[in-house]
């Protein structure tokens, strides 16, 4: 964007900056010039909207044109706010997190019911986020179930500390802990769920996920391993000892992994008895069960 003075209207900047993403080949651009416009100018679409000749000032229009350029270089829109709405709640980003996507919340879908259920019998629940990341499933869950208590897992002090900060941010960091273990490594106790959203992308596949996945989400929480399937493995040869009698360990999969990661649970001693799937219409979310000897 170039402008001939300091004024600088809502409604002109935000189509000069679309042109300039959609000139750079981004096809989100004017869902993206829109979110980045509302950030820097702190407002929301009904005001660009309502007051369309609202000026930004020099030092807002300096920094949206710097945003734009991260953007255009691969930065992601939520990257470069530092944060992500994820089933009603927001939080924080930082560079050792995954930005959580829509798909995951097909995994908070299908816990969701069997946390009721255990709630309504129970009067409390618990469970164990595996690679907690910015804290995302746990506290997801945890606003929306105030009788549910959590331990979010995760090998990175960053990440930890991001999803600590989130949780402060919900409102429910009462029923949080963040643990600092290399899954079940320094894991004790014994809980109602096991959830976790592992990397499941093959190593060989990473470098052509998208720029934006690939240059700035944390490869750690992307690379399952050669064949996408590791951390499942570690998951089902561990879960059993961590479980409460009927309690369960709830996944989210890549596209077509289910079949796979069935016989990986089925070899343990698990039966599927959950799937969700994403808004692509994939298997993206799955429940096993202890099969009762």
């Amino acid at each position: 964007m170039t402008a001939s003075d300091h004024r600088h209207q809502l409604m002109n900047v935000l189509r000069s900056a679309r042109a300039s993403l959609a000139e750079a080949g981004i096809e989100s651009a004017e869902l993206d010039a829109r979110l980045l416009l509302e950030w820097i100018a702190g407002c929301d679409r009904l005001e660009i909207i309502r007051n369309p000749n609202r000026e930004l000032g020099q030092h807002e229009y300096e920094a949206l044109e710097a945003m734009l350029a991260r953007r255009i270089k691969g930065e992601s829109v939520h990257r470069i706010i530092g944060k992500r709405a994820f089933f009603g709640i927001e939080l924080s980003l930082s560079t050792e997190t995954l930005e959580p996507r829509p798909d995951t919340e097909a995994l908070v879908e299908l816990a969701l019911p069997f946390l009721q259920n255990r709630i309504s019998n129970h009067g409390v629940a618990d469970i164990v986020d595996l690679g907690t990341g910015t804290g995302a499933i746990a506290l997801s869950l945890l606003d929306q179930l105030p009788q549910l208590r959590a331990v979010g897992v995760d090998i990175s002090a960053d990440a930890l500390a991001t999803a600590r900060e989130n949780a402060v941010l919900s409102n429910v960091s009462s029923r949080f802990a963040a643990l600092s273990s290399n899954w079940f490594s320094e894991l004790t106790g014994s809980y109602d769920m096991i959830i976790s959203n592992p990397p499941y992308i093959r190593t060989g596949d990473i470098a052509q996920l998208q720029r934006e996945v690939v240059l700035h989400d944390p490869v750690r929480a992307l690379d399952g391993g050669p064949d996408g399937l590791e951390p499942y493995r570690i998951i089902a040869d561990h879960a059993a000892g961590y479980l409460r009698p009927g309690g369960v360990v709830a996944l989210e999969i890549g596209a077509g992994q289910r079949q796979d990661i069935e016989a990986i649970f089925n070899a343990r001693n698990f039966v599927m008895s959950g799937v969700r799937q994403d808004f692509g219409g994939h298997d993206r979310a799955l429940l096993f069960t202890t099969i009762e000897k």
